[in-house]
């Protein structure tokens, strides 16, 4: 095992130990999100028959192929249709039917023209009445056609295609009311240290309130996972043994925080290799170097550093992309977009370094990225007012205002390509 790794070759690494989890069948609503397992295909042409997209008149669009302003063309209207009902009776030349958005079209007539652009000339517009055209319409205006969206028994979604709200309406539409999916993964989050006490608690005495195991929770469901806070553990090399152990028996996925270093009371990767296949210990990244990747009992385990923005960003670039192959995605990276640094950055650390950020459009329409000043890695809240990760690159060239870096941005879908 290589001490230090690159950040790409630690993605791998996670990546080639993971598969998707085993699928199960979830009622529509369920899979907002979510990737279909297999191909679906609607039960009837959608829309199953040819209807109106706006309320109108239906006619047949040679009738009024001249009509102008100074020679308009009169029809007479000889029935209403409105949505939900049908109209079957015959149409001759010279003759409309009144129709509303999502009626259907009687049959042979081609086009509807909006009831905004014609005017009565005897009666109130309704049947009964002379209605006046002062411009030709194209055959086919306003008209939805039947099968226009979806064809009986051909594939409307694709497997391996995420399903967004408006997919299931669609769906529902077809009448697909439920899904087969990919089975999201349970990952058991463990916080470590003696020094750590429950949120609910005031600490005393040297002890800090536990936020690690709340972020990481908060990381696994925006990632799809269904996450479960275990107890914190003491640092004792024993009784994180038999919590990882635990935890491997009964989850997919296990993250620890905390441990990972080479302290005197840094047992992660210790605990690992002695309960299975330790993988990885180091990445070549800022924050979150010490990083411990292994395989206890055929699970995944991944040890995070204790500081909340290294725990963080080895979530956001490692773990993540693995808990989304396990789910069935098709792609694992953050969207990334260049802008300007807008000050000058230091670089000292010879590291790949994920700059806390926020991204923002100048005046001129540029993007502009601006790190904040306090790159600390023990803090929160900075991540909070951020909206993306500017990337300084391995190496130690520093970079001075308006300079181009890559940027990863935070909380927009992997599936967004720029």
């Amino acid at each position: 095992m290589t001490e230090m790794i690159s950040l790409e070759e630690a993605r791998s690494l996670v990546l080639s130990h993971v598969e998707p989890l085993p699928t199960e069948t979830v009622p529509l609503l369920d899979v907002v999100g979510r990737v279909s397992a297999d191909a679906l295909a609607s039960d009837i042409d959608i829309s199953p028959f040819a209807h109106s997209a706006m309320d109108g008149y239906a006619l047949f669009a040679a009738d009024i192929e001249q009509a102008n302003e100074q020679d308009p063309v009169q029809l007479k209207v000889i029935a209403e249709v409105a949505a939900g009902d049908w109209y079957d009776g015959p149409v001759e030349r010279g003759e409309c039917v009144r129709i509303m958005t999502g009626a259907p079209i009687p049959e042979a007539l081609d086009t509807v023209v909006k009831y905004e652009i014609v005017e009565p000339v005897e009666g109130d517009g309704k049947p009964g009445s002379i209605v006046s055209f002062s411009a030709p319409a194209k055959i086919g205006s306003n008209i939805r056609e039947a099968g226009e969206e979806a064809k009986a028994v051909e594939a409307i979604v694709e497997a391996g295609e995420v399903i967004s709200c408006a997919g299931i309406g669609f769906l529902a539409g077809c009448g697909i009311t439920s899904v087969t999916t990919y089975e999201r993964p349970r990952v058991a989050i463990i916080s470590i240290g003696s020094e750590l006490v429950d949120p609910t608690e005031v600490p005393t005495g040297g002890k800090i309130r536990n936020s690690n195991s709340y972020a990481l929770a908060a990381s696994v469901q925006a990632a799809g996972g269904v996450p479960d806070i275990l107890p914190i553990v003491e640092d004792s090399e024993d009784a994180l043994a038999d919590a990882v152990k635990t935890a491997a028996a009964t989850h997919d996925f296990v993250i620890t925080s905390g441990g990972a270093s080479n302290g005197d009371f840094d047992f992660i990767k210790p605990v690992v290799e002695r309960l299975g296949e330790l993988l990885m210990t180091t990445v070549n990244m800022r924050p979150g170097k010490a990083q411990t990747f292994g395989i206890v009992d055929g699970k995944p385990v991944f040890g995070l550093p204790g500081n909340p923005a290294a725990a963080y960003v080895g979530f956001e670039m490692i773990i993540r992309p693995a808990l989304r192959k396990m789910q069935g995605y098709r792609y694992f990276e953050r969207p990334r977009i260049k802008a300007k640094l807008s000050r000058d950055v230091k670089k000292n650390d010879p590291r790949r370094i994920f700059l806390r950020s926020t991204l923002y459009k100048n005046d001129e329409g540029e993007y502009i990225v601006a790190p904040a000043k306090n790159q600390s890695s023990g803090l929160f809240g900075v991540i909070q007012r951020s909206n993306c990760m500017a990337i300084m690159p391995e190496g130690l060239e520093s970079r001075t205002a308006g300079s181009v870096v890559e940027c990863v941005l935070l909380d927009v879908a992997e599936e967004l390509s720029l």
